[in-house]
């Protein structure tokens, strides 16, 4: 049985930083690649950040330079890292795991985070 628990969200003031990790159970982490995407109230779920399997990264345009997703193949961990958050960065943040050669996807249940304005 797949699962991914996302842990790490909070309430952060403007400017704070926050860590957010996602373990990964039931999957062959070299096997996925990882991302984070966030979905805030009323808008559509969006790519925060992406990491393949030999750790290469992508980053949506409005969080380049602040936020770093990393992962530990070893552990089936996966980690984003937020810094100078914003309010507008105030969303529920999934940790997903999409296959490499199928088309096959997994979620967490969410975290959230909140920067108030």
């Amino acid at each position: 049985q797949v699962q991914l628990v996302e842990s790490g969200g909070g309430l952060v003031q403007p400017g704070g930083s926050l860590r957010l990790s996602c373990a990964a159970s039931g999957i062959v982490a070299t096997m996925y690649g990882m991302g984070w995407y966030r979905q805030a109230p009323g808008k559509q779920r969006e790519l925060v950040a992406a990491i393949s399997y030999e750790s290469n990264t992508n980053y949506a345009d409005s969080v380049k330079g602040r936020f770093t997703v990393s992962r530990d193949n070893t552990k089936n961990m996966v980690y984003l890292q937020m810094s100078s958050l914003k309010p507008e960065d105030t969303a529920v943040y999934y940790c997903n795991a999409r296959h490499r050669f199928h088309n096959v996807d997994y979620w967490g249940q969410g975290t959230q985070v909140t920067v108030p304005s």
